[in-house]
């Protein structure tokens, strides 16, 4: 039997360790009540994390959980990270029936996106709007989102689906873009781009665990839509650096990834965050996320060393 000091410890697992999933851990880790587990594709990731004090276990696609009913254990707050593919959420097509009997459970968060409303034309979106995903990501995004929310309305299970802007923060901003050269201000006029930095995710996410509300859909996006190029053009200026010249989006080149990204035009609301969670955004527009990415990257390099690269290579989003 778990002794008495471990039992008084809250424990959230993982599926899918990457850059938010870091991001919350480290907020939960100052609280002091917290003990950590999480799964990683990647051997020398998962040495990393565990010495951090983060239990880590490897899990993809084609590799389930070796014990999960041992890994689970105790397991009160489970947050989904990992990226579906076409079949759903890899970690509900392998362990639904594990995580429905977990008998300490009483939180489970899906890390989904705003992909899933398609393109509106540059209107607004929020939570009650359609599902309606209009590429690939976004209806991958859909599906394992159905998986989990049917969870709950079968069998009860007390999920809440989390449906993420692009994120960002530091070690992945437009800063690290602009330095390293790659960044290109493209110009599709009436575009816009929510987005929303990751300390304000794991805000949230922390206020859901405090305040649950299962079944329920959050919208987590900043107060600001705003054209990719005006947050290059300020990033640029942030660095002191030139800034690239717009380059019209019919007539560039870009990758199918790069240009799905621009086909979907939306606008995220973001009230029931608020309304229902009372989240008070730290960086309520791209200016004070940048600002702040700029101020805490040092830190944030410092702190993972040579493991920054996998740690937000894995991000959701």
């Amino acid at each position: 039997m778990p002794g008495k000091g471990f039992m008084t410890q809250k424990k959230l697992f993982c599926f899918g360790y990457g850059y938010t999933c870091d991001v919350l851990a480290h907020e939960l880790m100052g609280k002091g009540d917290w003990c950590l587990a999480g799964t990683t594709r990647d051997n020398n990731k998962r040495r990393f994390l565990r010495n951090q004090n983060i239990k880590s276990f490897l899990f993809d696609y084609q590799q389930p959980l070796e014990d999960p009913t041992l890994f689970l254990r105790d397991t009160m707050h489970l947050l989904i990270s990992a990226p579906p593919d076409d079949d759903g959420d890899p970690a509900f097509l392998m362990h639904a029936n594990d995580i429905l009997n977990i008998p300490t459970l009483e939180w489970v968060g899906y890390l989904s996106s705003t992909s899933v409303y398609g393109d509106r034309d540059g209107g607004w979106v929020d939570e009650s709007s359609e599902i309606r995903p209009s590429s690939k990501r976004g209806s991958r995004r859909a599906r394992a989102e159905e998986q989990w929310l049917n969870l709950f309305r079968a069998k009860k299970l007390p999920v809440h689906a989390f449906r993420l802007a692009g994120i960002y923060g530091p070690g992945r901003s437009a800063l690290d873009s602009v330095r390293v050269g790659n960044a290109r201000r493209i110009d599709k006029p009436g575009h816009a781009f929510s987005r929303i930095h990751v300390e304000d995710i794991a805000q949230t996410i922390i206020a859901s665990m405090y305040k649950p509300d299962p079944g329920a859909s959050y919208n987590l996006a900043d107060d600001l839509a705003a054209p990719s190029q005006e947050v290059i053009k300020y990033a640029c200026e942030m660095l002191g650096l030139d800034v690239p010249p717009l380059l019209p989006y019919d007539d560039t080149d870009m990758a199918p990834i790069a240009r799905s990204f621009y086909a979907d035009n939306k606008r995220i609301r973001n009230d029931r965050i608020k309304n229902e969670l009372g989240v008070q955004l730290k960086y309520p527009t791209y200016k004070e996320g940048l600002k702040a990415c700029l101020e805490k990257e040092a830190a944030y390099r410092e702190r993972l060393g040579n493991f920054g690269d996998l740690i937000t290579a894995d991000a959701t989003g």
